[in-house]
């Protein structure tokens, strides 16, 4: 049986499309019956069924994150893409054994830290977001053919064969993917090849237009043949760094040729019985987490009013955040101090500052004195038969990237330069700050909020993250906590949402994340408010009872994910 958890197409021709590709997929049948559930929850309905292909045809819970992955950079290329990268937290249930497979994007070999600067050593605005010169080296197409090369059972070009389908055959145009079109409508028109490849005659598709991708078929195809060759080496590549060239970058052939996956131990901690398992640095998710649950352990959370509840989550969120923005960077870089980051005795001191009546002003931090990720970003997670599990987050930054295509590749550049620090003090496209960690460096890897986590005791476990840039981090705590609480996944991904990341001094949030008399509480202990009117972010989460053996799975009702278990 297949149990849909979450599912929301985008009209009945959408529906009908949907039906007609996937009845023509190789292989495409129905799930067959596992003695243990499998499930996937991501954040188009095309991806999360051509994962479950893969399970059901004899792949693994890696296989399906490969064909996952691939799928979302065809359907989803506001999110992610071969152009972009992203963390795969990987639990491979034979040996218990967890790592990070760190597929981010490294800065070309002829970068410098002032490359984004004017003759007077101002911030040229755009320059890191929008272009050529704002792209990375790729990871994800080596972390796609290291994941099925040693964690996989299938052929790579068996997971990667939906994600060929669909750029061939090309895909429905939904509501998410018009938003994210009229956002960066300027960005896409000013490049030839993407203004054809995502606009129609230069304007935001209509829901039901196809985006066909003949080019990132035969990319894909390329890869599905050779393997990482079929993209760092080659035609491709030749293509890439000529395109790249002509747009202003600065790729050359051996910033492909160099670029390598590198496996991380996950950052782990523990809060309340469960075990947290999150991604390690270069990203700042699994430090973030783990101290902001460190800080709030010693708080009586369940006891404690509404009001003076969430006053300490931001708090701590002020906290984690002010130290992301000092220490957090590249590890193969600079020393970041994780185990005293994620230590309970840090945690415990810094707790200390936390005043119970009254919000801590950002300022009497001190701005660090060397200052320096989106919602269109990408998260999916996935549960096989036998228990191995992966929680991935990927990403190509800003929606659509670059904006920039390469011809002849239709691999759509990223964007994630401007993850870097550009300059001390200047904020980067999230508002966010960073020091000199996070300062640019030639085969250095820009700092990310992206958490891909697992939450486990011996009741259950839980896989789950999301997109939203500086947001992502808070998106999980509050996920956390409510797993804590005894909710499940359609109640994670549900939650109002608040965030607080250090610098600007304010409370994020969405609507209806508080009620009037919780805003008049906490404006009265000095926390300032700025309610987004648009919601953020698109969870996707799983949850596995291990006393009973229920799986349960949810995909964000915000937008138009599917969330599949099957039995």
């Amino acid at each position: 049986m297949i149990r849909h958890a979450h599912i929301t197409y985008t009209g009945l021709l959408i529906g009908a499309f949907l039906l007609l590709l996937l009845g023509t997929l190789p292989g495409c049948s129905k799930t067959a019956h596992q003695s243990h559930p499998a499930a996937i929850a991501s954040a188009h309905p095309l991806a999360t069924k051509a994962g479950m292909e893969i399970l059901a045809a004899g792949g693994n819970a890696f296989d399906a994150a490969v064909a996952v992955s691939a799928v979302l950079a065809v359907v989803e290329p506001h999110g992610s893409g071969l152009g972009g990268g992203g963390f795969w937290l990987l639990h491979r249930a034979s040996d218990g054994f967890n790592v990070m497979v760190d597929g981010r994007e490294q800065a070309p070999l002829a970068a410098h830290r002032d490359m984004y600067l004017d003759a007077d050593g101002k911030v040229v605005p755009g320059l890191s977001v929008d272009g050529a010169l704002a792209a990375g080296i790729p990871g994800e197409p080596a972390a796609l053919v290291h994941i099925a090369d040693r964690y996989g059972r299938l052929p790579l070009a068996q997971s990667l064969a939906p994600a060929i389908h669909f750029a061939r055959k090309g895909f429905p145009v939904d509501a998410h993917y018009r938003r994210m079109a009229d956002f960066r409508l300027d960005a896409l028109s000013a490049d030839p090849v993407a203004a054809e490849i995502f606009l129609e005659d230069g304007a935001v598709p209509e829901e039901g237009h196809v985006i066909v991708q003949t080019d990132l078929a035969n990319t894909l195809q390329a890869i599905a043949r050779r393997g990482r060759k079929g993209f760092y080496e080659g035609d491709v590549a030749r293509l890439l760094v000529e395109g790249v060239t002509a747009a202003g970058g600065i790729w050359t052939q051996e910033d492909l040729g160099k670029y390598q996956v590198v496996e991380r131990k996950p950052v782990s901690g523990e809060y309340m019985g469960y075990t947290i398992t999150s991604a390690a640095p270069p990203s700042s998710g699994g430090v973030a987490l783990v101290t902001m649950l460190n800080i709030l352990a010693d708080y009586p959370l369940p006891e404690m009013s509404v009001a003076d509840r969430t006053h300490v989550m931001i708090e701590a969120m002020r906290r984690a955040y002010r130290d992301r923005s000092e220490f957090l960077g590249d590890p193969d870089f600079v020393n970041v101090p994780v185990k005293r980051l994620t230590g309970k005795i840090y945690a415990r001191a810094i707790a200390t500052t936390i005043k119970p009546h009254r919000a801590t002003r950002s300022a009497s931090f001190g701005v660090p004195g060397t200052l320096a990720g989106g919602d269109s970003t990408t998260h999916f997670s996935v549960l096989d038969a036998d228990g191995n599990r992966v929680a991935a987050t990927l990403s190509i930054n800003y929606p659509f990237g670059a904006a920039v295509v390469p011809p002849g590749t239709g691999v759509l550049l990223n964007d994630e330069m401007d993850d870097f620090s550009a300059k001390p003090g200047v904020p980067n496209v999230y508002g966010l700050v960073g020091a000199e960690a996070n300062a640019i460096e030639p085969g250095k890897r820009p700092l990310s909020s992206m958490s891909p986590t697992f939450v486990e005791n011996k009741d259950g476990v839980a896989i789950l993250g999301t997109p939203g840039g500086s947001r992502i981090i808070t998106m999980v705590l509050l996920g956390i906590l409510d797993l804590v609480d005894g909710n499940g996944p359609e109640s994670w991904v549900s939650l109002p949402r608040f965030h607080h990341q250090y610098l600007p001094d304010v409370v994020q949030h969405e609507e209806d994340a508080f009620d009037a008399a919780t805003l008049q509480l906490l404006r009265a202990k000095g926390h300032t408010f700025k309610p987004h009117q648009s919601t953020w972010g698109n969870m996707q989460a799983i949850y596995l009872d291990k006393n009973t053996g229920k799986v349960s799975a949810a995909s964000d009702p915000r937008v138009s994910g599917v969330a599949i278990v099957a039995e």
